[in-house]
């Protein structure tokens, strides 16, 4: 494959290992309302699925990005990028690509993986596939607790078994005083919830009438109609808030209903009893505390608690590694599908 030549201030990254996950289902599901797609132009036809992992400089024409620096950060499921560096220093830069220039900044910033920043090779894998959903969950968490949890003393989590939930539930364990965390699941995945500890209650989704009727707040990582419909219609004025997250169930079908924000990116009927849906934008909340705390604070209150994450993790999660075409295309149709286990992960290659 003939690659165009570097523009002066342009480095071309060579993708290495990206993780595999529900929540690059959910990119791939949205991706036109959220703009996902934008992320990597492809061709009329086609798209370059977001993936979060590692990269090393392979060429570089940009001041202050050597050639065989090691990269981590949002990345297409590609063997290359050719990025703009911008505001480059010793942890990280900016990718400013003018068609990502008004795309959420937390895709366009690069870290350097380096163990000053506390990358080891042998945790790799576990960073790519945990770090970009821990900060989602963080930030959840911090969304809920700035809103007094919106009144309630309960937090569901649908799809409990997705490692976005798992992430979350682990976050909001911090807060036992403060409220309880219930999963929401299906019979195949109750006994691995059972066994985490993490969760104060684990509800199979045909149970969701036997839930107190007490406020409460839904954290929606799934993206069902039939799931959404069933908690609403049982706590009705007792649901205090919908937080809409993820598309992890993202054969679930409905009516579109109009949110603040991207057109269609979730399902739910119009007439729901209770509060009406809204959409959960990473991007908002990050812009949000960078302005409130300064430029680093988000990352250095949120290190400690992923750091005890990813112990955590680490006893429960085991991590499937595959490389090329074969195993890349194994591991998409095996999460899409469903036939992908909560307790394992896939780190991939296309070289």
């Amino acid at each position: 494959m003939t690659r165009r030549p570097l523009a002066a201030g342009e480095a071309r990254l060579t993708v290495d290992r990206f993780a595999f996950s529900a929540n690059n289902v959910t990119y791939a599901v949205i991706g036109d309302g959220a703009r996902y797609w934008s992320f990597f132009p492809a061709p009329d036809g086609w798209g370059r699925v977001p993936v979060w992992g590692f990269a090393d400089v392979a060429e570089s024409r940009a001041e202050g990005l050597a050639v065989g620096q090691r990269i981590y950060g949002c990345l297409p499921m590609s063997s290359d990028l050719v990025v703009r560096p911008v505001q480059v220093g010793p942890a990280d830069f900016v990718d400013a690509t003018e068609h990502r220039a008004d795309l959420p900044g937390l895709y366009n910033r690069y870290l350097r993986a380096d163990a000053k920043a506390g990358f080891a090779p042998e945790m790799e894998g576990m960073h790519a596939l945990l770090r970009p959903l821990f900060m989602t969950a963080f930030l959840i968490d911090d969304f809920l607790a700035d809103n007094g949890f919106f009144g309630a003393r309960t937090v569901m989590i649908t799809s409990a078994s997705s490692k976005t939930a798992l992430a979350l539930a682990f976050v909001l364990a911090r807060r036992k005083s403060e409220v309880e965390v219930v999963g929401l699941t299906s019979a195949a995945n109750e006994a691995f919830l059972r066994g985490l500890k993490t969760h104060d209650r684990v509800v199979l989704y045909d149970d969701i009438t036997q839930l107190p009727l007490q406020p409460s707040v839904l954290v929606d990582v799934a993206g069902s109609l039939q799931v959404r419909q069933a908690v609403h219609e049982h706590l009705r004025d007792d649901l205090k808030y919908d937080c809409a997250v993820g598309r992890s169930h993202w054969e679930a079908d409905g009516r579109p209903v109009d949110l603040p924000g991207p057109p269609k990116l979730f399902f739910a009927p119009t007439d729901l009893p209770g509060p009406q849906p809204k959409l959960f934008f990473v991007g908002d909340v990050v812009r949000r505390r960078t302005l409130d705390w300064g430029p680093g604070v988000l990352q250095a209150r949120a290190a400690p608690v992923w750091q005890a994450f990813l112990a955590d993790a680490a006893r429960w999660l085991k991590l499937h590694e595959g490389r090329g075409r074969k195993a890349v295309e194994a591991a998409y149709h095996g999460v899409l599908e469903g036939r992908s286990s909560p307790k394992e992960g896939h780190v991939l290659s296309l070289t």
